[in-house]
């Protein structure tokens, strides 16, 4: 028998990874996403990027909505994890958060588009993301009992403040570019930037900490 002959005898077995096929989906839903919105986002892109066909994409998230939801999931959960090693100290936590943003700049306009097409509602149903927010403002009362910010600003409006301080350069390049003369990408801007928030943090800490802090300068 010919070795044409014996390779069309033995059967052809495919060796699928359902684990790395689903995180190959994920990565090229959420390019697909930021770039597009859920909108505009096309289920054939987000397979063609993936490398696979629409049936398979179905077969492993349902739908479109699904897929979308399963993106937010997630991000929501990489944060909550990050903030358990997220610095306490008011200007080391800015730093680091206003980092996370710079580098993911995917999440951050996934959050616009969806600010920007879907109702909030749909953000207000998310129970795990409602969570995260609890636990989230949660911290910041913690730390403004045990005088590591200030104590007599609410705690809820303290941080959507530190999230908009920290996310607002990437969420709106072109105001970053005609304030600072520096794109949002760049990493002249992300150093300036970094200096200028623990600079600013020192408005976020107890009048007595500020003191301390001035003393040991």
């Amino acid at each position: 028998m010919t070795t044409l002959a014996l390779l069309r005898a033995r059967p052809h077995h495919v060796v699928r990874h359902p684990a790395r096929t689903r995180e190959r989906i994920l990565a090229a839903a959420l390019r697909e996403f930021s770039d597009k919105g859920f909108a505009g986002a096309r289920v054939d892109r987000i397979a063609r990027r993936a490398r696979i066909n629409k049936r398979m994409l179905y077969h492993y998230f349902g739908n479109k909505e699904s897929l979308f939801r399963e993106i937010l999931t997630r991000k929501v959960r990489e944060r909550t994890a990050w903030a358990v090693t997220a610095p306490e100290d008011a200007a080391e936590s800015l730093a680091f958060w206003f980092d996370t943003a710079w580098r993911d700049r995917d999440w951050v306009r996934l959050m616009e588009w969806e600010a920007l097409g879907r109702d909030e509602a749909g953000a207000n149903r998310d129970a795990e993301r409602r969570a995260a927010f609890r636990k989230g403002v949660g911290e910041v009362r913690e730390r403004q009992a045990r005088g590591l910010l200030r104590a007599d600003v609410d705690p809820g409006h303290l941080l959507l403040a530190m999230v908009a301080l920290t996310t607002f350069p990437s969420a709106f390049p072109q105001f970053t570019r005609l304030l600072t003369g520096l794109k949002a990408t760049d990493r002249a801007f992300a150093t300036r930037h970094t200096a200028f928030l623990r600079q600013l943090a020192d408005g976020l800490r107890p009048v007595r900490q500020r003191q301390v802090a001035e003393v040991r300068r």
